[in-house]
């Protein structure tokens, strides 16, 4: 990778839930064309930060940048028009729409004319389209993480934020959900995996950041990680 400025920039973020913090001094970068996975155990913080650079979750203090612009204050719907967009854990589909009408919820925030439109959806995911007027809650559980992941593409973000897509999924479903990270990265967007899955997530990623207890432990590409600092980061082992 190039010393190109950042697409997205987290410094020094702080952020919790009422009196309750969650983050602490968090730093992350994330480069266009890039896939960056977050790793780490339950409780330590990855999804606090998904909501935080959404939106969702109210920082503290610490600054998110996206294209150098200041957008921690902003409201959720404003970061989705801004070109960030999440998957969220556990899919959360409306069960009384079918599965064509939860992807055109995610078209409302649409941004231009890019690539993603519902042909394009249907082509990365072509059982969609055969189920396409069945309710979205009626699929398996890999099909309802695809009509996620669609939904939220529905937006054309510059940046996919990607949380637990492999939750509970059976191993060759979750083969076939992670094939589609290439073809979205190749769309054009920039991609944030949270996994909690070591070995997946260092598949697919372009660079690796391990979280505990609300702070960054380790970063690095994978090819430049040993299986003992990734281990070490991952359940707070001290040299």
């Amino acid at each position: 990778m190039t010393d190109e400025k950042p697409l997205l920039e987290i410094s020094c973020l702080t952020a919790g839930y009422g009196d309750f913090k969650a983050l602490f001094g968090v730093d992350l970068h994330l480069r266009a064309g890039e896939t960056v996975a977050i790793i780490g155990a339950n409780g330590a913080g990855k999804t606090t930060l998904m909501r935080a650079i959404t939106g969702i979750v109210r920082t503290a203090s610490g600054a998110i940048r996206l294209d150098g612009e200041k957008i921690d204050m902003l409201p959720a719907p404003e970061v989705l028009l801004r070109g960030i967009a999440m998957v969220p854990e556990g899919r959360r589909l409306f069960p009384s729409l079918s599965v064509e009408e939860n992807l055109l919820i995610g078209g409302h925030a649409r941004r231009g004319d890019g690539r993603w439109n519902l042909n394009a959806v249907y082509e990365l995911f072509p059982v969609l389209k055969e189920r396409r007027s069945d309710p979205g809650t009626a699929l398996s559980g890999g099909q309802q993480q695809m009509v996620a992941i669609g939904r939220a593409l529905m937006s054309n973000p510059h940046v996919l934020l990607c949380d637990e897509i492999s939750l509970g999924l059976a191993p060759v479903v979750i083969r076939d959900i992670y094939a589609a990270i290439p073809k979205i990265k190749a769309s054009g967007a920039s991609i944030i995996v949270v996994e909690q899955d070591i070995g997946q997530a260092l598949k697919i990623a372009d660079r690796v950041y391990c979280m505990m207890e609300g702070r960054m432990t380790l970063e690095g590409r994978p090819e430049n990680l040993s299986r003992e600092a990734i281990h070490d980061a991952y359940f707070g082992v001290s040299a």
